[in-house]
């Protein structure tokens, strides 16, 4: 689904990123973990078109998309989550899933100013799409509440709704879970589950260790910008290397 070929980042004389190779198979989660100031959000803006490569290839599903904006991308059936909620906070709950829709819209603009059928068909299609997202993550109660008032768990749940709003292949999460409590991460890393079932593919970005080894399929670890080590959950956790720089040392 996507694939990274020695890409490589450098802001200045700063290496961000330094020949990063790694994959993220069709209906697989992967984990990407590191150490603060590794490279993780560096890499993902990349991918998700905030940024662009100084050198090296993206790909998603054979298409070529470094040097792509960001639109063109989500257009191409790519969604992210982002570290910092960015929502939109005065617009309801249920606005914030439907505006997400848009892009996929299908009517054009004299069906919409003279309310053709195709329009009133379109808006039942977006209206069930918000009712569907909503009732999944458990939101429907504050549909109507302004977004930036809910408390920082629903917010993030809506963040996620509004991804999968969008209709896409692919979703990155930048650490979906924090903040949030162990009941709410579990609960979270099943929403990630059932995604994978439905068919979806995520890379995710996190810290949280249970979080990755309950719902990632394999897991690549960063540290100053270099992929250090590739493997399960499992593997990675046992990895020496992984130990010494992110994991550290149990007592």
């Amino acid at each position: 689904m996507l694939s990274l070929e020695n890409v490589s980042r450098l802001f200045g004389g700063l290496a961000a990123l330094t020949d990063v190779t790694l994959s993220v198979p069709q209906a697989k989660v992967v984990g990407l973990i590191g150490p603060n100031g590794a490279g993780k959000t560096t890499l993902i803006n990349c991918v998700s078109g905030l940024d662009h490569p100084t050198s090296g290839s993206i790909r998603l599903r054979d298409a070529q998309i470094h040097g792509q904006g960001p639109h063109r991308i989500a257009a191409m059936g790519l969604a992210r989550t982002y570290q910092n909620i960015r929502l939109f906070a005065t617009m309801t709950v249920r606005e914030n899933v439907i505006v997400a829709q848009h892009h996929r819209g299908r009517v054009i603009l004299f069906e919409f100013i003279l309310l053709l059928p195709t329009h009133r068909a379109e808006q039942r299609r977006v209206d069930e799409r918000a009712d569907a997202l909503l009732e999944r993550f458990n939101l429907l109660d504050v549909q109507h509440a302004p977004a930036g008032s809910l408390p920082y768990g629903d917010q993030r749940r809506l963040e996620m709704a509004r991804a999968l709003a969008t209709d896409p292949a692919m979703i990155l999460l930048d650490e979906p879970t924090a903040g949030m409590n162990a009941i709410e991460t579990r609960e979270f890393g099943d929403q990630i589950l059932k995604m994978r079932e439905d068919g979806l593919t995520l890379l995710v970005i996190e810290h949280d260790m249970a979080l990755i080894s309950q719902v990632c399929d394999e897991v690549y670890v960063l540290n100053f910008g270099k992929v250090i080590a590739h493997g399960t959950p499992e593997e990675i956790k046992q990895n020496a290397a992984v130990i010494e720089a992110y994991l550290g040392e149990e007592d």
